[in-house]
């Protein structure tokens, strides 16, 4: 079982991101109040423990922040900071890194910044 599926279990998310991944194979998306899944509390912790387990949370973005500059210190405080900055949600710019490639040549990477990172994954709906 991968680690990000026992996360869903542990937030109580699978069975929402099932029923989410059978009515889109079924095209009955009518009726589906995606913000308020999004803005569950369930979800927002779950998609903050999927950052603070990716390697890539250490590496800062545009906006010179890692997840260690996100302690949770009330996890009511930090959900409802999170609720507030997604209703009125802009992505901020990327930082741009060139990574070399085994044949010398460089593919670019960019690095969303914390904060995207947190709503990119907190708005990304699994089967």
């Amino acid at each position: 079982m991968s680690t990000e599926l026992r996360y869903n279990e542990y937030y109580n998310m699978q069975e929402s991101f099932g029923w989410l991944y059978e009515r889109s194979l079924n095209q009955c998306t009518k009726g589906i109040n995606l913000y308020e899944i999004i803005t569950s509390k369930q979800n927002i912790l779950l998609a903050y423990r999927i950052i603070k387990s990716n390697t890539g949370s250490n590496t800062t973005g545009a906006d010179n922040l890692t997840i260690k500059d996100f302690k949770i210190k009330s996890q009511d405080n930090f959900i409802e900071e999170i609720q507030k900055t997604l209703e009125n949600y802009v992505p901020q710019p990327v930082r741009r890194v060139l990574i070399p490639k085994p044949n010398g040549e460089k593919r670019p990477l960019s690095i969303p910044t914390l904060n995207d990172r947190k709503h990119s994954t907190t708005n990304r709906v699994e089967s």
